[in-house]
């Protein structure tokens, strides 16, 4: 089985996968907002919350389909559900929102933003992959605008200890790692289980997410006391909800229709569009408007991605042997 991927001009696929990433991007910026939504929680706390509403409601939508699906589901299936949803959901989350609260937002988006180079690094190992040498200016301009948007973090003052500092860092490092094995790791799944929709491995991820929230709620109950009022329990399942349905049913729904119609060597820049409506958000949040190098980043993060399609376009059509 083959599937051809983007880079003939005759099709449509490169532009669908593109609209689909680009809005996978806008709602998966939404996350960073939630933190500040709903400050005086945990990072645990608020993963708990995010992925047990992502569970209850892929299980709801699943319900009419379920018998269909556990029939085509194997045991190695099951296995790649339960890392996924770890790497890419779980540990992901509560890594990054570490992170941030540890080492701050700029130092946290300096590591993050290095996601693109990374993934679309491993795809150039891929058979029939483009050449690395036609993604160099895609990924220079990649790594120039995640320096530019977390230079201030080297530029301003230490705030905090130094370990303090060195806990935020490793956890950007953690997040990094753990969510680059996400991405290759569900692009490959998804190319290998053509007999499952996009949406469908979705909602499975969901449910296997979900499970695993669920199972870390003993854990945060024993580690975290709980002194919130009703109002704030009401304010943080509201954030969830909208969260889980927003960013991850649909978001995600995105994003995997996007792995099925691009190659990794352009999955990984798809990446981008979630730093650009973040800092978007950000400036709407903050009411402000961008500094001179969060401009240039955004510049040079446009540019990267429009050089990657560019390289695709002039590269022949590729197909992945599944």
């Amino acid at each position: 089985m083959s599937i051809a991927i983007a880079g003939s001009p005759g099709t449509d696929r490169t532009w669908v996968g593109l609209a689909c990433g680009l809005g996978a991007g806008a709602l998966w910026g939404l996350v960073f907002l939630a933190p500040e939504l709903v400050r005086t929680f945990t990072p645990l706390q608020l993963a708990i919350g995010r992925y047990a509403s992502y569970g209850i409601i892929s299980a709801v939508l699943i319900i009419p389909r379920w018998r269909t699906l556990i029939d085509r589901l194997t045991r190695h299936d099951w296995l790649s559900l339960t890392w996924l949803a770890f790497a890419g959901n779980t540990l992901y989350f509560v890594l990054l929102s570490t992170a941030v609260q540890a080492g701050g937002i700029a130092m946290t988006s300096l590591v993050i933003g290095f996601l693109p180079v990374a993934v679309t690094i491993i795809g150039s190992r891929d058979r029939d992959a483009i050449p690395l040498q036609r993604l160099l200016p895609s990924l220079l301009l990649c790594a120039a605008g995640a320096i530019c948007i977390g230079w201030q973090a080297v530029a301003m003052p230490i705030s905090g200890s130094a370990a303090t500092q060195m806990v935020g860092l490793i956890c950007a490092i953690g997040a990094l790692v753990s969510w680059t094995a996400y991405a290759v790791g569900n692009s490959r799944c998804l190319v290998r289980l053509d007999h499952l929709s996009a949406h469908d491995w979705n909602l499975l991820t969901g449910i296997v997410t979900g499970a695993q929230a669920i199972a870390l709620v003993p854990v945060s109950v024993l580690a975290e006391p709980i002194h919130h009022d009703a109002g704030a329990w009401l304010q943080l399942g509201g954030v969830s909800l909208g969260v889980a349905i927003l960013a991850s049913v649909i978001g995600n729904a995105l994003w995997n229709r996007m792995s099925r119609l691009l190659p990794l060597t352009m999955v990984g820049q798809m990446i981008l569009f979630e730093t650009l409506f973040a800092l978007l958000y950000g400036f709407v949040w903050e009411q402000r408007l961008p500094t001179v190098l969060e401009i240039a980043a955004f510049g040079l993060v446009v540019a990267s991605v429009l050089s990657c399609i560019a390289a695709h376009r002039r590269h022949p059509v590729t197909a992945l042997a599944a």
